[in-house]
């Protein structure tokens, strides 16, 4: 696993994420990056944290396009595309884009989820780096892997504001690049 390059006040950032005991259930620790969201500066410095992986060591993004996973990948992902000067994708939960789609149903420990992409979202070669607010199982990311390699393209990298680190979502997702800026 990778952990974010040194960003100077991004320790700060980081710690505007709130503790939310028992949300959204008795024993759960919620972690809320609303806080974080709203202070401009934390937000810029985690934009920027999370764009690191996509740059090469002169700072020339090296990747096509961001996705980002809904929802809060979308919080995210977006300005994480502007910052690199491409384009965004979302990937969506099941039903909700209007033209054809891509499709991959993965498990969950209560069930299934089926995420989508439009078929046109991404070119064949192009090279994409994912983001979202939190790696877990990896179920989530990994589907968006499935996805972005049934339209022919590649993943860079992974990056994500956290990681569960008692969780195995690294393991899920494989050799793919993984960038985190708080394991917790």
């Amino acid at each position: 696993m990778t952990q974010s390059p040194a960003v100077a006040g991004l320790e700060d950032a980081l710690a505007l994420i709130a503790d939310v005991p028992d949300f959204p259930e008795p024993g759960v620790l919620f972690k809320d990056i609303t806080p974080l969201l709203a202070d401009h500066t934390a937000l810029a410095l985690v934009v920027e944290a999370l764009a690191a992986p996509a740059r090469d060591t002169t700072g020339t993004p090296v990747v096509d396009k961001v996705l980002g996973m809904e929802s809060r990948g979308f919080i995210l992902g977006a300005p994480v595309a502007l910052a690199l000067g491409v384009g965004f994708v979302p990937v969506r939960k099941a039903g909700k884009l209007p033209r054809p789609t891509y499709a991959v149903s993965y498990a969950l420990e209560y069930g299934e989820a089926t995420l989508e992409v439009h078929r046109d979202a991404l070119e064949p070669g192009e090279r994409v780096l994912l983001v979202d607010d939190v790696l877990a199982t990896g179920g989530t990311a990994k589907a968006t892997i499935d996805l972005v390699e049934k339209c022919g393209a590649s993943v860079h990298a992974v990056a994500m504001l956290m990681e569960l680190g008692f969780l195995p979502g690294r393991e899920t997702i494989g050799s793919v690049p993984l960038t985190t800026l708080l394991t917790v």
